[in-house]
């Protein structure tokens, strides 16, 4: 027993990823060097609410965001209540961010047609679409009281794009206009702030950076036969049905055209109903007959 003890006793520590004390990144995917110095400085203040889930993501972008912004800052917490933020407790006017939905009680405004005012408060939510949802309905009884609810533009019936999904392909968004809480900022900053392109230029250039160097990382996704299986039977059903209406279509014009034929008038062109015809309806079975073969 004492060898095996011995044997345990000097196995190896487990290794712990090396992380970046300024960007909080893990060191080979450290952006450092992407970070705009100094720090840019902005009239609006920033104030992330960050869902306990996002805040163990890799891909947060609430903590370059902070170290990005001069004026950022970030709570972490499922709703906002007074006593939680002190920039809030002094209701200041105030934006935030989440666009509406059929089942919203509190209509947002597009973002072009706010005007900036001093001492503006932006707050955007930083968590999944579901939890977002849920912690702004939680939080607009507090928010209500002082600030508006503003939108960038969503169309739920498009699928969703961003950086993460339209260039590298690491995270999916919903719908289209959903994108990350860091592209989300610096595109409202583009309205409220003077020099708004110059800001969300340097912002998005922060982010693109972060996803190329992260994407560096990702593995190779593994095919899903079950999924392709389902895919091409329902690529095949929907060419069967689209095959099978066709072939009706051509039935009825078939149909009709030989009811026709047989309603010819004679020569004498004279209209007349032949009594040697039956009736059009007679000849449909001879007519389903001869679109078997199609």
């Amino acid at each position: 027993m004492e060898p095996e003890a011995e044997e345990h006793a000097l196995s190896p520590e487990p290794r712990h990823r090396s992380i970046c004390t300024n960007c909080d990144r893990p060191t080979r995917v450290c952006v450092c060097h992407a970070l705009p110095l100094p720090p840019i400085q902005t009239a609006t203040r920033i104030l992330i609410v960050q869902h306990p889930h996002e805040a163990r993501h890799k891909l947060s972008t609430t903590p370059i965001l902070n170290k990005s912004l001069l004026r950022a800052s970030s709570v972490t917490s499922r709703r906002l209540r007074q006593g939680l933020s002190p920039i809030l407790d002094r209701s200041p006017p105030a934006l935030y961010l989440f666009p509406s939905s059929a089942t919203s009680t509190t209509p947002a405004l597009h973002i072009s047609a706010v005007r900036p005012s001093a001492d503006l408060v932006l707050i955007a939510f930083d968590a999944t679409w579901q939890h977002a949802r849920e912690m702004v309905r939680a939080s607009e009884g507090f928010l209500s009281q002082f600030a508006t609810r503003v939108c960038l533009g969503v169309d739920e019936s498009v699928g969703g794009g961003s950086i993460y999904d339209s260039e590298l392909i690491l995270r999916k968004e919903p719908f289209a206009g959903c994108v990350s809480t860091m592209e989300a900022v610096a595109r409202a900053l583009r309205v409220l702030e003077p020099n708004g392109p110059e800001i969300e230029e340097k912002l998005v250039g922060v982010l693109r950076e972060m996803v190329r160097l992260q994407a560096g990382f990702v593995k190779p996704v593994n095919p899903r036969p079950k999924l392709l299986k389902k895919k091409a039977e329902e690529k095949e059903k929907r060419e069967s049905s689209d095959q099978v209406h066709l072939i009706l279509r051509l039935r009825h014009e078939r149909r009709l055209q030989t009811i026709f034929d047989m309603r010819l008038p004679q020569s004498t062109g004279v209209c007349h109903h032949r009594s040697d015809v039956p009736d059009a309806a007679c000849y449909n079975d001879k007519a389903d007959q001869m679109m078997i073969d199609i």
